[in-house]
Parts: structure tokens; C-alpha cells; sequence
């Protein structure tokens, strides 16, 4: 397995270390419960070395994104970013990643660790004119600091003024003397921000950051707490809400893909999608008390099977059972009904609008 520059610090503070991705990480330090909460209330610290860094870059550098990605970067501002599907042909997704524009020629894409090869791959298979894709994932690493006390620990270490950084947006400068891309994004739906930088200075980092927020009790988080957050946020895991057979149409990201740009990779079929219907449709649900669905479990109506979950748990800020699934269009009004089929036994299940949790906006 690969392992991040931050292994040994892991190892250390008695995390349980699983097999992610191919990558050694940390599941949880002390309990998913308690990391879920602390990010929720407080703030959490993550290791997200895992994650694929590509930079995109030449005067052709514009054309190629706005052909692969369903977003619209001409309509960014330099030092916007974007989140977005990226598309075959028949509309299915490849990866959804986030788009960090620098200027017209020049890009950084981040793209999931799962999908690292095969989006470097498929990129660099679409791309024509004047441009080059470069992977700097093994130079770069990538900590997330995440929850309200988030900026005021974070602003200890940096000259920045954080507060100018609006939501999906991201400047540079350093962080605890190291220099730093300084990005306000996260996956737990709570504030924070994504430090991108020279991975030989992770564990400075990561440390000079504990130590900011020892005074409020900053927590490292693992991956168990990360699933939950982001599922809390109805915030996609490829591989399991969104994958290589669905498209950003079925998994209700109609708002990412922009048709006014003109023809990109998919956009025929997403758009006879969104003008003509679609056979199945990403749900949020909740069930009553009893067993949390899991990925793979059967949607069943009337007797029969009508879709699967793709990703649920029992809610630790919400203390219920949600969870996300596919189901034919006639079941996916808000108070809609199903069962969920759980080791045999069938389980009332209530459509539900997502996202499940939103932050207090101060």
C-alpha cells in the first residue's frame, strides 16, 4: 500500500489504519462519533495526501477543460474554483473533481485517489493544440482543516487575510512559514479551508496546525468520521453515488453542467436527458429507528427491487438514519415511500430533501 508523508504521525496518536484506495489511512483516532462532532462543533485536522494533483497549462489550456469538464471555467474569475463532473461521450462520469483556475492557460486539477490513473489517462487522451498535463500528486500534499474554529486557527499561522477568501475561492501564501495554495473548499459541509504544499513539510504542518488549535481542542479526524460529514452534506463518493454508469443528470448535479458553453464530452446525451427524462434518479431518504442502510442494499416497492443505496449511515448531528439511493422518477417527490431491504427484512424508508445537514451561516 502507498503511504502518506504523515504515516508515522498517524501511527503515533494510535489511529486504526485501513486500506483505502490502495493508500494506508487512518480510519478513526479515537471514535467516528466523537471526530464527526468535534468537526461539527469545533474543528478536525485531515490528511488528504491521497488526493491526485494535476496541472493543466498552455494557451490551448481554456479549450481543453471546457471540452472535458461539464463546468463552465470561462466563467470563472482567476483564483475560482469549481466544482465538476468530468464525462465520456455516452454522458457517464469518469471522476468529479475540483477546477482551480490560475489564469486562462493554467489549471489545477484535484482528482480522487481511487481515479488517479485512469483520469491522468483519460485527460491526456482528450486533450489537442498547445498544452501540457502534468502529475504533481507525489510532490504535493494536501491537508484539510475543517469547522467553526477552522479560520481563527488557521489565521494564527499565516499573514493571510482569511476572512477576503469567500467560499470556493483561493489564494497563495505561507502557513506556518511554508508556502502554501490556501483554498476555502472541504467535504464535511462545515467552514474550513485545503492547504496544498511541498509534501517534505508535512508534518510541520500538520503539527504547527494541532498546535494552533490545542487551545480549542482540535482533533485529527479519519476516514470513518470524513464519510459521514460529507454524507451529512449530500456531498458525492464516486463509487458509490456517482460512478462509471451514471451520469450527472441521474445524480441530480444538473446544476455542474452548463449547456450554454457549447458542446463538451456528454453534452448530447445530458441534454436529451434533462429534455426527455431519465430511468433513475439519486434520492436522500431517511428511515425510521432500526438498522442504517448501507451501500449495495436493495430499494424495494411493492415487492419488488426498484433501485439500491448508494451510500447511508445513522447521522450523528441529525441522531437518524439517512442515506442516498437510485429509484425510478415516480418515487423521487419529496414524501415519497420505499423500503429498504436489510439482511432480509424490509424497512419503511420517507424521500427526504437534501442536503440532510446545512451549517449555520453566520
Amino acid at each position: 500500500m502507498n503511504k502518506t508523508p504523515l504515516c508515522a504521525v498517524h501511527e503515533k496518536s494510535g489511529a486504526r489504519m485501513v486500506d483505502f484506495a490502495g493508500w494506508y489511512m487512518p480510519v478513526q483516532y479515537t471514535s467516528i462519533i466523537e471526530e464527526h462532532n468535534a468537526v461539527r462543533t469545533n474543528s478536525g485536522l485531515f490528511d488528504l495526501f491521497h488526493m491526485g494533483e494535476f496541472w493543466l497549462s498552455g494557451p490551448d489550456a481554456m479549450k481543453n477543460i471546457q471540452k472535458i469538464c461539464c463546468q463552465d471555467s470561462e466563467a470563472l474569475s482567476d483564483r475560482q474554483i469549481a466544482y465538476t463532473p468530468m464525462c465520456r461521450p455516452d454522458g457517464t462520469i469518469v471522476d468529479d473533481l475540483l477546477i482551480y483556475r490560475w489564469s486562462p492557460e493554467k489549471f489545477l486539477l484535484v482528482v480522487n485517489a481511487s481515479n488517479m490513473k485512469k483520469d491522468f489517462d483519460w485527460i491526456k487522451s482528450q486533450l489537442e493544440g498547445n498544452v501540457e498535463l502534468v502529475d504533481k500528486s507525489s510532490e504535493t500534499g494536501l491537508i484539510a482543516i475543517q469547522g467553526p474554529n477552522a479560520e481563527a486557527i488557521l489565521q494564527k499561522l499565516t499573514r493571510q487575510r482569511l476572512k477576503a477568501i469567500k467560499f470556493y475561492w483561493f489564494t497563495s501564501g505561507k502557513v506556518a512559514g511554508i508556502d502554501c495554495i490556501i483554498s476555502r473548499t472541504g467535504y464535511t459541509g462545515e467552514d474550513g479551508f485545503e492547504l496544498y504544499y511541498p509534501a517534505e513539510h508535512s508534518e510541520k504542518l500538520w503539527n504547527a496546525l494541532l498546535e494552533a488549535g490545542k487551545d480549542v481542542g482540535i482533533k485529527p479526524i479519519g476516514l470513518g468520521a470524513r464519510d459521514t460529514l460529507r454524507l451529512e452534506a449530500r456531498l458525492m463518493l464516486y463509487g458509490n453515488d456517482i460512478n462509471d454508469e451514471t451520469t450527472p443528470i441521474e445524480a441530480n448535479l444538473n446544476w455542474t453542467v452548463k449547456f450554454a458553453k457549447g458542446p463538451f464530452t456528454g453534452s448530447e446525451v445530458m441534454k436529451k436527458q434533462k429534455d426527455q427524462g431519465v430511468t433513475k434518479t439519486l434520492v436522500g431518504f431517511e428511515l425510521g429507528k432500526g438498522p442504517a442502510a448501507r451501500h449495495g442494499y436493495p430499494i424495494m416497492k411493492d415487492g419488488k427491487k426498484v433501485g439500491e443505496v448508494t451510500s447511508g449511515t445513522m447521522a450523528p448531528t441529525l441522531q437518524k438514519n439517512i442515506g442516498l439511493g437510485y429509484v425510478p422518477p415516480a418515487l423521487s417527490a419529496i414524501g415519497s415511500t420505499f423500503d429498504i431491504e436489510i439482511r432480509g427484512k424490509n424497512y419503511p424508508a420517507t424521500v427526504i430533501e437534501t442536503p440532510f445537514y446545512t451549517r449555520a451561516r453566520s
